[in-house]
């Protein structure tokens, strides 16, 4: 039986595809074909070809599935932008991935005109919004039968930008251009994590559906007939209220959703019934191990943990079972083959905490950037994210941070994480994050940015119960110098900081503070 809307819309038309939990609106396998079909009839009329791109801007709503599986059909890349970039990023996006039509809606009229003035002749279609360029009435318009020379489309997505510009990362082309040809994440999702592949599976997906994780499991479950419940807005007690409602079996997440989950009120929390709930998969960012723990004794042993990234160079995954014996780790590898090499690029023994590398045979490279492609390349061929861990003897890797988030201070690196991971446990911390921020005795100095469960709590008291609490646990050098305190921290809502504002907003204060220094 082929794995493919295609082939569940003929089968089963009538089980649905998706459901908002929101609005409540739904749409069968049936009705998703053919939407499908019409969007990949629009993208030709519109002169959209195979490899051609295009670029979509939008909320999570239900006609996010008509442009991914329309492109599917069509051959074409689809290139989904963040939906909280300003309009001269998404306008840097349109024009480096050379797109011929942006999808959009009413929700981003503001943003909108900007990427007009700064994409002048851009062909446009927007959501709700009636007249020439309505979407609804442009798609109305093509025939539900499918495109004659249909292909599989890809995906072109752009790095978040945390550290510098976004890059798109290019993926290989398909080894096969059938559009019903299996794809490498359906074995890793139905033999690695036990999903269905009878069509029972339903799938919640709390985060936007921009990103990497939430498109590519939502376009599995789709490949495996199951239902997927989507979010528009993630929302901790909504998330439990949707489980029980749904009946749903299988859901994904990213630490930070992990965290709100677990500060809601005891009582919320055993208000719902989560009996259905059999899988549970996060990635995206590290879980800081006493977050993962109380999951795990709450939820059951049904918490599974990967690490990839967009590119899709490799992946490792780890059971709870798994996890509960070597607590931190983000398993062993399951696609691509690992390898953890120090600076000169030799091979480390287990144990060492080096740079992580990937060895696979289809690799992408950095779209318009070759310089970044090459930056992320081992002599031997293998690719790296780079993230900076090590391996123990049995093959299970360990991730200590991100070599860019590394702080050197008096000459000792520092890896943020560490200091992060520690404050999110105390009970009166919402969110935390930690840089290196310029200075002229140490180069850099620890700067802990932190969002207090209770803004009231901020000021000097609540400073001095965090020193208290991480000085047993961290070695001086790395206890941070200054904490600051913040209603809200730039987070992506995949997990991902924006360390880049807030380094950027230190720097630039240590700047204002050298000049006044130096004009007095």
């Amino acid at each position: 039986m082929s794995m493919h809307p295609i082939a569940h819309a003929a089968k089963r038309p009538d089980h649905p595809a998706v459901i908002m939990t929101g609005s409540g609106k739904q749409i069968t396998y049936g009705e998703m074909d053919a939407e499908s079909n019409r969007f990949a009839h629009l993208l030709r009329a519109r002169g959209i070809g195979p490899g051609d791109a295009f670029a979509v801007l939008l909320e999570n709503r239900i006609e996010y599935f008509t442009l991914i599986w329309g492109s599917q059909r069509a051959g074409t890349m689809m290139v989904p932008i963040s939906s909280r970039l300003t309009a001269p990023e998404a306008a840097y996006i349109i024009r480096d991935s050379e797109a011929k039509l942006l999808i959009t809606s009413t929700a981003f009229a503001g943003v909108l005109e900007g990427i007009r003035a700064e994409c002048p002749g851009l062909d446009v279609l927007v959501m709700d919004a009636g007249g020439d360029e309505d979407f609804a009435a442009a798609l109305g318009a093509q025939p539900t039968t499918p495109i004659p020379d249909q292909s599989a489309g890809l995906l072109m997505l752009y790095s978040s930008g945390t550290t510098g510009r976004p890059k798109g990362i290019r993926p290989a082309p398909p080894a096969d251009p059938d559009p019903q040809a299996p794809v490498p994440l359906l074995g890793l999702a139905t033999l690695g994590m036990g999903m269905p592949a009878d069509g029972s599976m339903v799938y919640l997906s709390p985060a936007p559906l921009y990103h990497a994780a939430p498109i590519g499991w939502c376009s599995v479950v789709h490949r495996l007939g199951g239902t997927v419940v989507m979010m528009e807005k993630f929302d901790p007690e909504e998330a439990l209220k949707a489980i029980e409602r749904y009946k749903v079996t299988d859901s994904q997440w990213v630490p930070t959703h992990f965290v709100r989950l677990l500060r809601l009120e005891p009582e919320v929390r055993a208000k719902y019934d989560l009996s259905s709930h059999q899988r549970a998969i996060h990635a995206a960012a590290p879980c800081p191990v006493p977050i993962k723990q109380a999951m795990i004794e709450w939820w059951g042993p049904i918490v599974n943990e990967y690490y990839a990234g967009s590119e899709m160079i490799g992946m490792t995954l780890v059971k709870s079972e798994q996890w509960l014996k070597k607590p931190g780790t983000v398993g062993v590898a399951v696609h691509g083959k690992l390898h953890v090499c120090g600076p000169d690029g030799e091979e480390l023994p287990p144990g060492e905490d080096g740079l992580i590398f990937f060895e696979n045979d289809q690799l992408p490279t950095y779209h318009n950037d070759p310089q970044k492609t090459a930056e992320a390349m081992h002599p031997k061929g293998w690719m790296t994210l780079g993230d900076i861990g090590h391996v123990d003897e049995d093959g299970f890797l360990f991730l200590t941070d991100r070599k860019s988030h590394m702080i050197i201070s008096g000459g000792v690196n520092i890896y943020p994480q560490e200091i992060e991971n520690l404050l999110i446990t105390h009970p009166k911390v919402m969110d935390a994050a930690v840089i290196g921020a310029p200075c002229p005795d140490l180069g850099e100095k620890v700067v802990a940015v932190v969002q207090p469960r209770n803004m009231a709590d901020a000021g000097p008291a609540l400073e001095a119960e965090l020193r208290e609490f991480l000085a047993p646990q961290l070695a001086r050098i790395k206890m941070p110098k200054l904490f600051d305190f913040r209603a809200s921290l730039p987070r992506e809502a995949n997990g991902k900081l924006y360390k880049r504002e807030l380094r950027d907003e230190y720097a630039a204060k240590a700047r204002a503070e050298a000049e006044a220094g130096a004009a007095a």
